[in-house]
């Protein structure tokens, strides 16, 4: 892990990311780049009016004092930081950002869904979950600790699944101690016996090549993915959740259905996803 995109709005749950970063940025050494987007209009960058562009230079330079106080943390002493001030609240930014400075992660805090403005309420999230092409880790409160010692990733176990949870692992075997693919055993035309879901795993293992790796196999019983996942973590009191996410979809996993976007929203626990 190289490089770990952060963007912040200046709230208490940029610090919350922020905080979360510094440490994985210790950990592994990595640069972060922390990203603030200026909330320019387009008619107001572009325009050639003396006025306008005072406004915006005088804009800037105030995003630049606040970015400097809100940077000035102990938490980041010693660690390589990039600030980065966008023009636009165009959250799609961060993808492209991301992507150019060739990212590992993007660590976001989120409150769920608001009424406040900021880039940290639940939909604009979700936004940058689907835009990103980078894993992103979602956090919603103060970190204890980046030690997770188990997070648990939902997988269907299907053979079109293999490649994005062997991406999917290769973070999050950086980041927990244990990993454990859950399958989410849902009623009516999905249900599967235990037997036919033991065949399911066993095929998927060995076209994966994952018996090697620190991972283990679980599943549930539930009426949905999303009360599953939440139900199982609680149950082993687990640190984090991963899941697959479809770009265009929006939060939709590949359970053969969609799972909810409240579970970005809804989960205590620290979420991390990927691009399928």
């Amino acid at each position: 892990m190289k490089k770990i995109i952060i963007p912040v709005d200046f709230s208490i749950h940029s610090e919350y990311a922020l905080e979360t970063g510094a440490a994985l940025a210790k950990k592994h050494n990595a640069e972060l780049i922390i990203m603030h987007m200026l909330e320019l209009s387009e008619s107001l960058i572009s325009s050639s009016s003396n006025a306008r562009n005072e406004e915006t230079a005088f804009m800037l330079m105030l995003a630049n004092k606040r970015f400097e106080e809100f940077l000035d943390k102990p938490y980041l002493e010693g660690v390589h930081v990039t600030p980065l001030i966008k023009h636009h609240k165009v959250l799609k930014e961060v993808s492209d950002v991301a992507n150019y400075e060739k990212a590992d992660l993007v660590v976001m805090g989120s409150r769920g869904h608001s009424e406040h403005d900021g880039i940290f309420t639940g939909s604009n999230t979700e936004k940058v979950v689907r835009y990103s092409e980078i894993p992103v880790l979602v956090v919603k409160s103060k970190p204890e600790s980046i030690e997770f010692k188990n997070i648990v990733m939902a997988t269907d176990f299907m053979e079109e699944s293999i490649s994005a949870v062997e991406t999917g692992l290769e973070l999050l075997n950086q980041l927990s101690e244990n990993v454990i693919l859950l399958h989410v055993n849902l009623p009516n035309l999905s249900f599967m016996s235990s037997d036919e879901i033991d065949e399911r795993v066993s095929e998927f293992m060995k076209q994966s090549q994952l018996d090697d790796k620190n991972v283990n196999i679980d599943f549930i019983a539930d009426h949905n993915v999303e009360d599953g996942v939440l139900s199982y973590a609680r149950r082993i009191n687990a640190d984090a959740v991963a899941m697959i996410t479809h770009g265009r979809k929006g939060l939709s996993h590949f359970f053969g259905g969609s799972i909810s976007e409240d579970l970005v929203n809804h989960a205590k626990r620290p979420v991390v996803t990927f691009r399928k």
